[in-house]
């Protein structure tokens, strides 16, 4: 799983490394689920190419299939991540799968817990080749109060439990999880193969070089109310309501 990641929002490194242009440039921060970052998706080609013609574009969207305004609840706030091997079948994700609505959401590096301390310390993780990271998602849109389309997204995972260097994250007792990685020559592919190739043919364990330091979140003093509710924040929701929607 991935609910903590760095998005690419320079735009030089956005057209050099996916070959989009943005329409501004931001310094690089943390995002977490909520949160506003770019992503590539098949969009219309300019003005003067044939109508039927697509290509990638970037658009910003939500970092949660599920945003506020759709759903208060907090199966929804989980919806940051899909597991590739049932978002062909999840109610919350089956739609937008079978509608082809994928995308590449560009990091320059994500957030993963390691407990190899006895305790969880975030590190951060990004390829050793210094490249930003192509990561396989799903889109979708949601209109808002204010009748505005927005696009939410999920980033997609597998298993991890044998990959050499993630297996290293997440808690003990938990399945590892990583995100699908994708090299550079799989995006136009991973963008316009059929639904039915897509899962087989790249949702896969990245085998390239990764680098990971520990990069532990600051940390801030809690009144004993504000401890108490992140807290009740963090409890799962039942097992039965996450496992049937996503």
């Amino acid at each position: 799983m991935c609910a903590n990641y760095i998005p690419v929002t320079r735009l030089d490194r956005l057209l050099a490394y996916f070959g989009v242009a943005h329409n501004r440039d931001e310094p690089t921060h943390d995002l977490f689920p909520g949160g506003l970052a770019p992503f590539i998706r098949l969009g219309p080609a300019g003005e003067g190419d044939a109508p039927s013609e697509l290509r990638r574009v970037v658009s910003d969207g939500v970092f949660r299939f599920i945003p506020d305004f759709v759903a208060k609840v907090e199966w929804a706030r989980r919806t940051y991540n899909a597991r590739s091997e049932t978002v062909d079948t999840k109610p919350t994700y089956r739609d937008a799968w079978a509608a082809g609505q994928r995308c590449i959401i560009p990091a320059e590096a994500i957030y993963e817990p390691n407990y190899e301390s006895g305790k969880p310390v975030r590190w951060c993780i990004s390829l050793a080749s210094g490249a930003p990271m192509g990561i396989a998602g799903i889109y979708t849109t949601h209109t808002n109060a204010e009748g505005e389309v927005e696009f939410a997204m999920s980033m997609l995972t597998v298993n991890a439990d044998d990959h050499e260097f993630m297996k290293r994250f997440h808690a003990p007792e938990h399945e590892k999880r990583m995100v699908v990685i994708l090299r550079p020559d799989e995006f136009d592919g991973w963008l316009t193969c059929p639904v039915a190739e897509a899962k087989e043919r790249y949702c896969k364990q990245y085998v390239g070089p990764l680098d990971g330091v520990p990069a532990p979140l600051p940390t801030r003093p809690k009144s004993a109310s504000t401890a108490a509710a992140s807290t009740a924040a963090r409890k799962p929701p039942p097992a039965s309501t996450t496992s049937d929607l996503f």
